[in-house]
């Protein structure tokens, strides 16, 4: 054999090499190595439902306003609550009057009795008592409801639990609220985060707190993250509260998606997240 002979078998050996190299380092990124491009960006969307019921009186936001917590965000019929308030507050005034005025009359007939048991029936001063005693449970029961009337008061002034995002907005002066009746949705905008479904194959590379690199699908941005936890459960038949992760074939058996959170890190100038947007998220593992 000459040397060209030697050099073309030792090119061809060395490529074949390469080439098998090339597809084992493929295979194990396709399949092991913890990377996925089914991800989404997702945040906690709070539902405004404001805790009593009437007619809207002003509408203090506009659709995509980002807002501060405690913001007042629509007023609900502030006449009839005041008004309601008003009249609780009498009516304490009232029953303050009648406490007052019965243990007076208790607490005269006592010393009465004292002084001269001759003087007064007993049956008078215990009357006398007991009415005094239904007094106070109905200043209770008034001082109750003023507290009821002052808290109706303050929640017709529907606040921001959180800073966030309005969104889907579609509130009016003169819309009528119900109690717990969804007006608003509110996305908290500290709340963002990944959720990345990564093939059950991969799991076994991924734990909690490893660097995780999250890349949108948005303007290609890139984000660091770290790794949170995953769901230790994802719906069967019959169990409907678990995330729904739906294989792409009924004829084949697939590697089951679990969902892994990633936390994000501190974002890149100018970047704006919206819960549902893509992305691809690759785990870094820890040398361990």
């Amino acid at each position: 054999m000459n040397i060209g002979s030697v050099l073309r078998v030792g090119v061809t050996l060395l490529a074949t090499l390469a080439a098998v190299f090339v597809g084992w380092r493929l295979w194990l990124y396709y399949t092991v190595s913890p990377w996925t491009r089914d991800a989404r960006v997702l945040a906690q969307v709070v539902e405004i439902a404001p805790d009593v019921s009437g007619l809207v009186d002003t509408v203090n936001v506009r659709d995509n306003q980002l807002v501060q917590k405690g913001d007042v965000l629509f007023v609900i019929d502030q006449k009839r609550f005041t008004a309601a308030l008003q009249q609780a507050q009498a009516d304490v005034a009232l029953k303050q009057q009648a406490l007052d005025y019965a243990r007076d009359t208790a607490r005269r007939d006592a010393n009465l009795e004292r002084a001269d048991a001759d003087a007064i029936a007993a049956q008078t001063v215990e009357l006398t008592a007991s009415t005094a005693a239904e007094a106070q449970a109905e200043l209770d029961a008034a001082q109750a409801a003023l507290a009821t009337a002052q808290i109706n008061l303050d929640r017709s002034r529907v606040r921001a639990p959180t800073d966030g995002y309005i969104t889907n907005f579609n509130v009016d002066a003169g819309d009528y609220a119900r109690v717990g009746e969804g007006m608003l949705a509110l996305v908290d905008s500290h709340s963002f985060y990944v959720y990345a479904y990564f093939m059950e194959t991969k799991l076994p590379a991924i734990r909690d707190g490893d660097p995780a690199r999250v890349e949108l699908m948005a303007g290609g941005v890139v984000i660091d993250g770290v790794v949170e936890g995953l769901s230790r459960a994802i719906a069967i038949p019959g169990e409907g509260l678990l995330a729904q992760v739906n294989p792409n074939f009924d004829w084949i058996r697939l590697a089951q998606r679990i969902p892994v959170r990633i936390k994000l890190g501190p974002l890149p100038p100018g970047v704006r997240l919206v819960s549902g947007l893509s992305a691809t998220v690759v785990v870094q593992p820890k040398i361990r």
